[in-house]
């Protein structure tokens, strides 16, 4: 950055990064021990860098005040108290880069620093010593071979390519079925058997095409983890407490879309254990912990699923004092409240406008963020479970699928129309005896082992008209979302596929208890079934 910017002419970043690189440097020999007002000079000077940066992208010329954090960099360096904030220096450095770049484009060299990359590696090195044009050939020619065995692709090339994958899928699904009606009818002809072999290979390969097409949009977590080492930071001082974050997992990959979107419910977490889960320095030492609490984030591959935690070694959440702010707040009755286990008291931390915080602060009080969260999470078809003991700490775990595109699916009848369920949620299926269904409360339930199980009647729920199959056993299909469970009362079961998520366009657009739609192999269009607003719809 350095050498580059130099060779440019933006005489003000190659000043800064001089400075800059002259602490880090003896950082990494060990000459400097790192402080926390020296690491707040470094975040200081690298926020600048980023302003200077920026500028040359918008070719903004304006000079900027680096003298300042020049003299602070300086004395750091040199284990000297950081000084006061000088006042702003004449703009020289804007004559001499009006100077450089006259020069420059007299020889020629009109570059538009915004054509720059900005992700890819520098060709100059980083040395203290003064940049020699050879050095830096050198480097640039054995960079190169890093650089062209990568290609930069657009992200929309790729959602192209994954609905034409999607399609094949389609197509792959059909062709498969006529194979079958074909070998049916027409089994001894030898063309039968040649297309049934023609088409075993067309399925295998549209399967590893599929999951090439899935990783070239995987993306590892880390680039998403990268941003919250400073955020804790931050945020510990800002509340005055001793707080470090451990991470795990950073090389985990997941569809790039995912990565984006996470980023809003990881800063409310951690926003969440530092303010409410991470106690205060005098509290943790009072109940016999260390002073510096401790948050980690984690996240690793389940199946189909990614699974990331967010957990704090703080005071936990008290499940009496959740439900006194919720009936204070009107969000439930205190008839509701005597009901409620456990997990579901936990859950009301996701309610709208709920807080337990006792002033408004600017982390938290205006009761926005763990909704933010679940809104979130839900919109990835994923979900979030709580794990908390009072006085441990408490853990913050979502579940999202891999993809959103292509998933395993179980194929259900009712009353005529088919429904296609996630396999993700479903946990097993089971025929119970008409007389084994109970009623409790109104809502039929049975006894699956050692737990009540509630049931849902598909049909029903999707407003299906005409007569229940009259049979004396019923297939219930068992799914589950964090600790809920529902049985699912289906009239029978037709297999498993994999299909296409396809949405219900703007005509139609959101419909309660369905997640979207997908084409089976014969051409028929059928529902996929929504199965958290199904409990949703039950609970």
């Amino acid at each position: 950055m350095k050498g580059t910017s130099s060779f440019l002419g933006f005489d003000q970043m190659t000043g800064l990064a001089h400075k800059f690189e002259d602490v880090l440097n003896k950082i990494r020999r060990g000459d400097l021990t790192v402080t926390r007002p020296k690491m707040d000079v470094m975040f200081e000077a690298y926020d600048l860098l980023k302003l200077l940066l920026q500028n040359i992208e918008q070719h903004k010329s304006d000079p900027v005040d680096i003298d300042s954090i020049c003299q602070k960099l300086a004395a750091i360096a040199t284990d000297e108290a950081v000084p006061a904030t000088a006042a702003p220096a004449p703009a020289e450095a804007s004559k001499k880069k009006v100077v450089k770049k006259a020069n420059l484009e007299e020889a020629g060299l009109t570059a538009a620093p915004a054509e720059i990359p900005q992700d890819e590696p520098s060709a100059a090195p980083m040395h203290s010593e003064p940049e020699h044009a050879g050095i830096a050939t050198a480097a640039t020619v054995g960079q190169s071979k890093v650089v062209d065995s990568t290609i930069r692709v657009d992200v929309a090339r790729l959602d192209t390519l994954m609905n034409l994958v999607g399609e094949l899928v389609l197509g792959r699904n059909r062709l498969s079925q006529i194979v079958h009606q074909m070998s049916e009818q027409y089994e001894s002809i030898p063309a039968t058997r040649e297309l049934g072999e023609t088409n075993s290979h067309i399925d295998f390969i549209t399967t590893e095409l599929q999951m090439a097409v899935m990783k070239t949009r995987m993306v590892p977590i880390g680039k998403v983890f990268n941003k919250l080492p400073r955020l804790v930071r931050e945020l510990a001082k800002e509340m005055g407490k001793e707080i470090e974050l451990v991470m795990f997992g950073e090389d985990t990959e997941l569809d790039k879309s995912l990565g984006e979107e996470l980023n809003d419910p990881l800063v409310h977490l951690l926003r969440n254990a530092a303010d409410h889960g991470v106690e205060s320095i005098e509290d943790r030492l009072a109940k016999g912990k260390p002073a510096k609490g401790t948050v980690t984030v984690k996240a690793e591959h389940e199946g189909n699923h990614i699974m990331i935690s967010v957990a704090d070694d703080g005071k936990g959440m008290d499940p009496e004092k959740l439900k006194q702010k919720a009936i204070e707040k009107g969000t439930i009755t205190e008839v509701r409240a005597r009901e409620m286990s456990k997990t579901e008291a936990f859950n009301l931390v996701f309610a709208p406008g709920f807080s337990t915080a006792q002033k408004v602060t600017n982390v938290s009080g205006r009761g926005v963020g763990m909704d933010v969260v679940r809104t979130n999470v839900a919109k990835l078809k994923g979900t979030i479970d709580i794990e908390s003991e009072l006085g441990v700490g408490s853990t913050f775990v979502i579940k999202l699928p891999l993809t959103l595109a292509i998933i395993q699916a179980l194929l259900v009848e009712v009353k005529k129309e088919v429904y296609s369920i996630p396999l993700d949620s479903v946990i097993e299926v089971v025929r119970v005896d008409v007389t084994e269904i109970s009623t409790i409360n109104g809502k039929q339930v049975i006894r699956l082992r050692d737990s009540v199980l509630p049931l849902a009647h598909l049909g029903g729920a999707m407003g299906v008209s005409g007569s229940d199959v009259a049979t004396e056993r019923l297939y219930i299909v068992v799914v589950g979302i964090a600790e809920q469970r529902l049985g699912i009362v289906v009239d029978s079961l037709l297999g498993q596929k994999e299909v296409v998520i396809k949405t219900l366009g703007e005509y139609l657009g959101t419909i309660k208890g369905i997640a979207g739609s997908t084409i089976l192999g014969d051409g028929r269009v059928i529902m996929i079934v929504d199965i958290s607003e199904l409990m949703k719809m039950y609970s």
